[in-house]
Formats: C-alpha cells, sequence, structure tokens
C-alpha cells in the first residue's frame, strides 16, 4: 500500500510525464480538479503551467490552446468549488479529517478569505492548498455569486497567463531548458512555498502577542 501510494506520488509530481502522457486534456484536468475538488489540493497546478508554457516554446503544445482552454478549466473549478460551498455551507466545518480534506485548510482558507474579502478570491490563484478551498469559503459565507464571478474569471485567466507565459519566456530565452525541467520545477514549489510560509510565521507572531488576526469580508 506504501509503496502504491509513494508510486502514485511520483507519478502526480512527474509534471513533465503528464504532459507527454496527456498533453491538453491532462493538462486542463488537472487544473479543473485541482481548484474545483478538495482531493486536488496537493495536485502540482503552478509548475504544471510553468512546464506546460515551456513546451509550448519548444513547439510540443499550442500556446493558443493553453492561453484559450486552460483559464476556462480554471474558473470552471471554481465554481464547482463554489457551489460545493453553498450547498454544504457551515457543515463544512464539522466535516470529519479524511485523506482528501482536512479541517485545517478549510480554517485558513477561511482566515485568508476573511482577511481579505473579494481580492481573496484572485489572491488564493497564486497560494497552493488556498486556491483549492476559498472558492468553497466564499461560497459558505454566501458571497454574492457575481461578485464571486467577476473576481474568480480576472484571477483564473491572470494567474494561468502569469504561469504559462513566463514559462514560454523562459523556454524561449534558455536554450534546452526543457531538458533541465526538473530544476525550473524544483524552483516554482520553493517560491510557491514562501506565501503560507509567510502566513504561518504571521500566525505564529500575532498568538505569541496576543492578537487575534482578521478583518471583516467585503462581502
Amino acid at each position: 500500500m506504501l509503496e502504491l501510494i509513494h508510486n502514485l506520488i511520483q507519478t502526480i509530481y512527474n509534471v513533465r510525464g503528464l504532459i507527454e502522457w496527456g498533453g491538453m486534456v491532462m493538462i486542463c484536468g488537472i487544473i479543473f480538479i485541482e481548484t474545483g475538488l478538495f482531493a486536488g489540493f496537493f495536485l502540482p497546478g503552478d509548475s504544471l503551467l510553468i512546464t506546460a508554457g515551456i513546451f509550448a516554446a519548444a513547439g510540443q503544445l499550442k500556446l493558443a490552446l493553453l492561453v484559450g482552454l486552460v483559464p476556462i478549466c480554471a474558473v470552471a473549478g471554481d465554481q464547482l468549488g463554489y457551489f460545493i460551498g453553498w450547498k454544504a455551507g457551515q457543515t463544512l466545518y464539522s466535516r470529519p479529517d479524511s485523506r482528501f480534506f482536512k479541517q485545517r485548510h478549510l480554517r485558513d482558507a477561511h482566515e485568508f478569505y476573511e482577511r481579505h474579502g473579494g481580492k481573496a478570491i484572485i489572491l488564493a490563484r497564486f497560494i497552493p492548498i488556498a486556491r483549492t478551498f476559498c472558492p468553497a469559503v466564499a461560497g459558505a459565507a454566501r458571497m454574492k455569486y457575481r461578485r464571486f464571478l467577476a473576481f474568480d474569471i480576472c484571477g483564473g485567466v491572470t494567474w494561468v497567463l502569469a504561469m504559462v507565459l513566463g514559462g514560454f519566456f523562459l523556454g524561449s530565452v534558455v536554450p534546452n531548458i526543457d531538458k533541465e525541467i526538473q530544476w525550473v520545477i524544483a524552483v516554482v514549489v520553493v517560491v510557491s512555498l514562501i506565501p503560507p510560509a509567510l502566513h504561518l510565521l504571521r500566525q505564529r507572531r500575532a498568538k505569541a502577542a496576543g492578537a487575534v488576526p482578521g478583518v471583516q469580508p467585503e462581502d
């Protein structure tokens, strides 16, 4: 069983292999699942999109399809997350932990939403785990759907374009970078961990000072 899990994790984080095997279908599917289902919080969205951009620069993927289809999948995934939150409401906060659902992720996303309000929908796109749970939190908080949709389209398009075009730029200016993709992925992973690490540090400092951070949401 442990070997099976280990092999599964290796397969999931082998983004180059995923793209070579599944192409656009795999990319769109992973982005939808990561943003639409709680089980997708561990999927490598950032590194997948940057790698896809590098592949596009090498002529192995069509850039027009990436920037046209993937944002739609990202936004569609968030709509599912929002309606799950809207339907389940506060019962989400009493749901027990499971392999693919952790209460701490939901609480962190809720605090993030409370602090940043509507802007959290955009900001969460660039923070792993938060982008999975923030739409459900917005739905549970009964954020107006039109407002959520506007923020979500802005965030989804911005995130995908930033990642894909960033990878495309790297692939265009750095010769044979697609041969050393593992180093690019390592950098992306480290950078993506900085926001949650800073958030955790602020939490600990606030607790140490006896403060309770939080700002009322915009909606």
